[in-house]
C-alpha cells in the first residue's frame, strides 16, 4: 500500500502452499489496498515514445497464444493432482512427489496469473484481457479444490512419522517449513470431505466483496458540481480524491456534503452487503473452529495477537500527537475558526518542483545508499531493465503496485508517474517491493519465497522514509522543507493512526456478528462515528466531525480483505525504527535488515522480524513512531515561528 491512499501494492504472501484461501490468494497477487484506488489520468508523451518504460511482458510469454497454451496444461495438470490423493503415506519419497507436483503447479498458475493482470492493466477497455484475468482467477479456486485433500491426508500421517519423512528425505526441506506449518493447523484443519466442499464455498463467500466493487466503481450516481473558481468536477471517487484537496473551504465543504450524501443514500444497502461479507467469515471461523474471526485471520501468520492489542493501545494512548498534528495543520491553513473534516487534504505548503522518472532514479539511488552494496545491485538491475509501466495513458490501470509472483522471471512495476515528489515516492516504495523480491528469490526456493504483507510493506515503507529524510535535508528553502516534513507528517496520519482506527471498526464489526447480532448500515455508521469522533478530538474541540461522514465506512473496499490493515500501521512503524537505525550507519541494522529480506518466507513474520531487532508486541515501535512524529512537529514549527 501506499502511505497516500493511491496504489496497492502486489507482492507475494507467506502462506501453507497447500492452503488456498481465495481472499489470501487475491492479496497474494494483488495486495489490498485501504481505500479506492484513484487518481486522474494525465497522459503523458513519453508513454507512446518511450519503449524504455513500457514493461516487456515476453519475460513471461513470447505471446498471448503461448499464454493461453500454459493455461490449458494447467488446468489439466490441476485436474491431474486429484490422482496424487491416498499416496502421502507410501514413503518419503511419495510425499516428496506429490509436494513437488503441487508446488509446480502453484507456481505456473502465479505466472499465468501475472501476465493475465499486467496485461488487463495496461488497458482495462479490452474486454479480452479482462476475460482472460478472469480466467486466470479461476485457476486458483480450482487448484484449490484439487488439493484439499491434502492437509487432511498429511495430519493423519502423524507428526511421528512426517518427522521421519523429513529426516529421510533431503530433498522436503524445502517443503518443510509448509508441513510443520500444517501441523500448526491440525486443530483447524477439517476431513477431506469438508475441507473439499469449504474450498468450493470460496466462490459464493467471496461474493459480497464481488457486489460491492460492481457497485462502489459502477453502479453509483455520481452527481458535478461546480467549485467557486467555475471548474466543474464529476464526484467520483477520483473526482472526490482531487475536490477534496481544494483551497477554498466552501469548495472542500460542498465536495465532502455532496459525495458523502451519494453514499448516504444507500446506507441500508451498503450495510447489508458489509453484514454478508462478516456473516461469512464468521462461518469460516466457526467451521474451523477458531475462537474468534480475529484469531483466525491472525492465525495464518502465527501473528500474536498481542500485537494487534499492543497497537490499538499503543495508537489510542498517543492520540494526543495526532490532536497536535491537526492543530498545526489548522494553523498552517490559517483557518480561523473550528477544524472540520474537510481540512484534512489539502497540502500544507505547495512545491512547485518537477521529479521526472529519471530524477526519481536517480534521487532514489541517492537515498537508499546506506542499505549497501548488495541491495544497490539488486535496485540498478530493476531499474535498467524493462520492468516497469511507467507514465499515465487512456484505460490504464491508476496507481502503482509491485508484482512479484512470477519467481522465475523477475519482478514487474506499474506506476502512473506524474513528474511531482509523490511520484518519487510512490517510486521508491515500489521499489523496495521489487529489490525484496529479488533478493527472496535468489535466496530462496519458490516454496519459502513469498513474503508476508507486514514485512513487504516495512521494507517498501523504509525506503519512503531513506527518501524523505534526505530531501528533507538537502531541502534549499524553508517552504521546500516544510513541504516534505509535511508530506511525512501527512504519511504518519494515514497510514498508522487512519489505518489503527480501522483496525478498530474491523474488529468492533466481527465481534458484533460473533455476538449473534446482525450489522445495517445505521449501525455500522454509529459504529465509526464513535471512532472518527474519538481519533479526531471531536469532544475535546479539536476538530468537528458531521454525522453526515459516518458512512465513511462504506467507502473503504479493505474492509472485505479479513483483518489486513492493521499490518501497514505495524509495518510503518517497524519500518521507522529500522530506518533510524540504517540512516545513522549501524552496520549490524542494516546487515539484519538484508537478511531479513533475504528470508521470504522461511519463517513466520513476526519471528523474521523479531530478529531484525524489532519485537512488534512491545510498546517501543510504536512509541518510536510517534517519538518520529513529535519531532517533525518540532521542526515544522520552529520554521514557523521564526518567519
Amino acid at each position: 500500500m501506499r502511505s497516500f491512499n493511491q496504489h496497492i501494492s502486489r507482492h507475494p504472501m507467506i502462506m501453507n502452499k497447500h492452503y488456498f484461501p481465495l481472499t489470501l490468494i487475491l492479496c497474494f497477487l494483488f495486495g489490498c489496498s485501504d481505500e479506492p484506488i484513484v487518481q486522474e489520468v494525465v497522459t503523458t508523451p513519453n508513454a507512446v515514445t518511450s519503449e524504455q518504460y513500457l514493461w516487456d511482458l515476453t519475460d513471461l510469454y513470447p505471446d498471448l497464444s503461448a499464454w493461453q497454451v500454459a493455461k490449458e496444461k494447467a488446468a489439466q495438470q490441476i485436474k491431474d493432482l486429484t490422482k496424487l490423493q491416498g499416496t502421502l503415506g507410501n514413503s518419503s519419497a511419495t510425499l516428496l512427489s506429490a509436494s513437488d507436483q503441487i508446488s509446480a503447479v502453484y507456481k505456473d498458475v502465479v505466472r499465468i496469473y501475472v501476465h493475465a493482470n499486467l496485461n488487463a492493466d495496461v488497458d482495462t477497455r479490452i474486454a479480452e484481457n479482462q476475460e482472460r484475468s478472469q480466467l486466470a482467477r479461476n485457476l486458483f479456486s480450482d487448484l484449490s479444490a484439487a488439493i484439499s485433500w491434502y492437509n487432511p491426508e498429511l495430519l493423519a500421517l502423524g507428526e511421528k512419522t512426517i518427522a521421519q519423512f523429513l529426516a529421510q528425505e533431503p530433498e522436503l526441506a524445502k517443503h518443510g517449513f509448509s508441513i510443520n506449518d500444517a501441523l500448526r493447523r491440525a486443530p483447524h484443519t477439517l476431513v477431506s470431505e469438508i475441507e473439499t466442499l469449504l474450498a468450493k464455498t470460496s466462490k459464493l463467500t467471496s461474493g459480497a466483496n464481488s457486489i460491492y466493487s460492481v457497485f462502489a466503481n459502477a453502479n453509483m450516481p455520481w452527481p458535478t458540481v461546480t467549485l467557486s473558481n467555475g471548474k466543474e468536477i464529476r464526484l467520483s471517487q477520483a473526482g472526490y480524491s482531487a475536490g477534496r484537496q481544494a483551497t477554498s473551504r466552501e469548495d472542500r465543504k460542498m465536495v465532502f456534503d455532496t459525495f458523502w450524501s451519494v453514499w448516504q443514500d444507500y446506507e441500508a444497502t451498503l450495510g447489508a452487503i458489509m453484514n454478508s461479507q462478516i456473516q461469512g467469515l464468521a462461518f469460516k471461523t466457526d467451521a474451523r473452529n477458531y475462537k474468534s474471526s480475529l484469531g483466525r485471520a491472525l492465525f495464518d501468520d502465527n501473528m500474536p495477537p498481542e500485537v494487534y492489542e499492543t497497537l490499538v493501545a499503543e495508537v489510542n494512548q498517543s492520540l494526543p500527537t495526532l490532536h497536535r498534528y491537526f492543530k498545526l495543520r489548522k494553523r498552517m491553513l490559517g483557518i480561523k475558526d473550528e477544524m472540520r473534516y474537510y481540512d484534512i487534504y489539502p497540502p500544507l505548503v505547495n512545491l512547485n518542483k518537477q521529479f521526472s522518472i529519471e530524477d526519481s532514479i536517480e534521487v532514489t539511488r541517492r537515498a537508499l545508499k546506506p542499505l549497501g552494496a548488495e541491495y544497490m545491485a539488486a535496485y540498478d538491475l530493476g531499474v535498467k531493465n524493462r520492468w516497469m509501466h511507467v507514465y499515465p495513458s487512456e484505460g490504464k490501470r491508476s496507481g502503482a503496485y509491485m508484482s512479484g509472483g512470477a519467481y522465475d522471471v523477475h519482478p514487474y512495476v506499474l506506476l502512473n508517474h506524474n513528474d511531482d515528489f509523490e511520484s518519487a515516492s510512490t517510486f521508491a516504495h515500489e521499489y523496495g517491493h521489487a529489490v525484496h523480491s529479488i533478493l527472496a528469490n535468489a535466496q530462496q526456493p519458490w516454496e519459502t519465497a513469498g513474503y508476508s504483507t507486514f514485512i513487504a510493506e516495512t521494507a517498501s515503507i523504509m525506503n519512503e522514509m531513506l527518501l524523505q529524510d534526505m530531501v528533507i535535508e538537502e531541502a534549499k528553502t524553508d517552504d521546500e522543507k516544510l513541504f516534505y516534513l509535511g508530506i511525512g507528517l501527512e504519511a504518519l496520519r494515514g497510514t498508522f493512526y487512519r489505518q489503527t482506527m480501522f483496525a478498530e471498526f474491523e474488529l468492533k464489526i466481527n465481534q458484533e456478528v460473533e455476538s449473534g447480532n446482525v450489522l445495517t448500515g445505521s449501525k455500522l455508521s454509529s459504529m465509526y462515528l464513535e471512532l472518527l469522533k474519538r481519533y479526531h478530538g471531536h469532544d475535546q474541540g479539536v476538530m468537528t466531525i458531521d454525522d453526515l461522514y459516518s458512512i465513511e465506512w462504506a467507502y473503504i473496499p479493505h474492509f472485505y480483505y479479513d483483518f489486513y490493515v492493521f499490518q501497514y500501521a505495524t509495518s510503518i512503524a517497524a519500518a521507522s525504527g529500522l530506518a533510524k537505525q540504517i540512516s545513522t550507519g549501524n552496520q549490524q541494522a542494516q546487515q539484519d535488515f538484508i537478511t531479513l529480506l533475504k528470508a521470504g518466507g522461511s519463517d513466520y513474520p513476526y519471528e523474521l522480524m523479531r530478529k531484525a531487532g524489532i519485537d512488534m508486541a512491545t510498546p517501543a515501535p510504536y512509541r518510536a513512531l510517534v517519538e518520529r512524529m513529535n519531532k517533525i512537529m518540532d521542526e515544522m514549527e520552529t520554521i514557523l515561528d521564526r518567519s
